[in-house]
This record gives C-alpha cells, sequence and structure tokens, in this order.
C-alpha cells in the first residue's frame, strides 16, 4: 500500500477543498462530528474521497470507500477566518501518525490558499495523508495525533473498499 503522491500546491489546494467540505456540512450530518462513520459518504466530489478528522478523542469509524479512488485526510489540522489572521497558522505537534494495516504513511505539512465557506475567507494548516487508489478489501486505517496544548485525536476507520 503506497500513498497517493501530490505536490504541495496540489495537497494545499486539496486542504482547502476538505475544508469546503468539512466545513459545508450541517451539523446533523457532519462527517466530523460523526462518530460512527455513518455520514462519511456525504456529498463526496467524484475524483477522490475526504476521510474526516474529529474534534478531538477517540473515535471509531466504519465505512465503505469506492475501490479504485485515491483518499485525503488529515492527521492534525487547523484553520480560522481570514479576519483573525493573527492566530498562528500552525499547531505544536508532539505527536503525528498515521497507519495503514499496520504500515506507516507519510504525512505532509500543508497550507491552503485562502478559500471561502459561505461569505467568509479561510486560511488554513495541517498535517495530511493520502492513500493511492484502494482495491476492493477491508482495511484498518489508525490515525493518532497530539498537540503540546494536550489536544488529542485517536481515529480508526474500518474501511471497506467497494468495486464500481
Amino acid at each position: 500500500m503506497s500513498a497517493w503522491q501530490i505536490s504541495d500546491e496540489e495537497g494545499g489546494v486539496l486542504a482547502a477543498r476538505w475544508w469546503q467540505w468539512a466545513l459545508s456540512a450541517p451539523d446533523e450530518a457532519s462527517p466530523v462530528a460523526d462518530r460512527t462513520g455513518a455520514h462519511a459518504a456525504w456529498r463526496q466530489p467524484d475524483d477522490l474521497w475526504f476521510l474526516a478528522g474529529t474534534y478531538g478523542g477517540r473515535v471509531v469509524r466504519r465505512c465503505d470507500i469506492p475501490a479504485g479512488r485515491p483518499v485525503f485526510f488529515p492527521v492534525l489540522n487547523v484553520h480560522h477566518s481570514k479576519r483573525y489572521s493573527r492566530k498562528p497558522l500552525s499547531l505544536d505537534v508532539t505527536r503525528a501518525e498515521a497507519h495503514l494495516n499496520g504500515a506507516p504513511l507519510p504525512l505532509r505539512e500543508f497550507i491552503a490558499p485562502p478559500f471561502r465557506v459561505g461569505l467568509r475567507r479561510h486560511l488554513a494548516w495541517g498535517l495530511w495523508s493520502t492513500l493511492a487508489p484502494l482495491v476492493p478489501g477491508h482495511y484498518v486505517l489508525e490515525i493518532k495525533g497530539t498537540t503540546a496544548e494536550g489536544f488529542q485525536v485517536d481515529t480508526t476507520y474500518h474501511l471497506t473498499a467497494t468495486a464500481g
């Protein structure tokens, strides 16, 4: 299993797209707030698959994803409205890792170009990972991250890649 190779510019654009996707979901269908994976398919784009981050803590999600489509997801990330641009656009990360079926995945730092959600412009930073298109089958994706301020994510995805 390998990571999907993208440039820094592509990664920044994908991070902006991911945030637009995540922030546009209504509370009752939010893939980020979802604790089970029931909303993982909410308004997924046709060219790739986004996996949601969390608001912190331990989450176990189960979901089907289309085989043959690359996957993009955050390990740790942050955004804010451009009007609050004096806030730092990064996190003081003490731990960040992702594993697919026990094999470590590379993480990349991406800064999103300014993007809009509704009327507001946003800025975003994050540590992200990718998956090359998966063949049909079952996979376990583990994502763990901690910041110096004590924020933690511990997410396990039980993914089933399904053919068309």
